[in-house]
């Protein structure tokens, strides 16, 4: 019998990262039925070397929890409204989050512009999209290489560049500065609040008022 997307996907994965859980959003189809399911199987996880992690749900375990990831005071806050209508349930290596908007949208949240980029409408058009290409959906050679010369990201870090991406950084290993993920969000809020409804070319002035 031919496995679906998510299914592959969900066997290249690495975790559990919390403790069994049943995970159930109160719908029966749709990308958040769908990510009951993945939570309820597996409670968060990482694929690709970790170039993309799941967060695992409840108060214990290893790295971010879900709902709390998605509250204001977490890092929502500094971005001014501009990521409210998300819940992340997950994201790479870079701070690129995945979430679900409504009950049939998947998308992917540039923390840099809070640009939003539709995936699919379903968990498993995510599934397809990273196995598309691992490399550049899922940051799977990079994780691995920045992690073989640099050590493992513990399961609450992730990568921020210096010099933002947006604005000429490199994804020179030099230019990258682990951090708790949640504060490489909050740095990067601000900035994408002033460049978001920018038109390109746009000169961003990063100084205080």
């Amino acid at each position: 019998m031919t496995q679906s997307a998510l299914e592959q996907l969900m066997g290249r994965a690495r975790g559990p990262m919390g403790p069994e859980i049943e995970l159930d959003f109160g719908v029966e189809s749709g990308p958040l039925a769908e990510l009951g399911r993945m939570i309820t199987h597996m409670n968060g996880f990482f694929l690709f070397d970790a170039g993309v992690q799941v967060f695992r749900v409840g108060e214990e375990g290893l790295g971010h929890d879900m709902l709390s990831w998605n509250t204001d005071e977490v890092w929502k806050e500094t971005y001014g409204g501009l990521a409210d209508d998300l819940f992340c349930f997950g994201q790479d290596i870079f701070g690129v989050q995945f979430a679900i908007v409504g009950r049939d949208q998947v998308v992917r949240f540039n923390p840099e512009t809070a640009g939003v980029t539709e995936i699919g409408s379903s968990l498993e058009d995510w599934a397809q999209w990273l196995l598309s290409d691992p490399d550049v959906n899922g940051a799977n050679a990079f994780a691995y290489a920045f992690q073989k010369e640099n050590g493992a990201l513990k399961p609450d870090e992730r990568l921020v560049p210096l010099q933002f991406f947006t604005l000429g950084g490199t994804y020179d290993f030099d230019n990258l500065s682990v951090k708790d993920a949640a504060d490489a969000m909050q740095i990067r809020g601000p900035i994408a609040q002033k460049i978001h409804s920018m038109p390109d070319g746009a000169t961003i002035h990063l100084g205080t008022d």
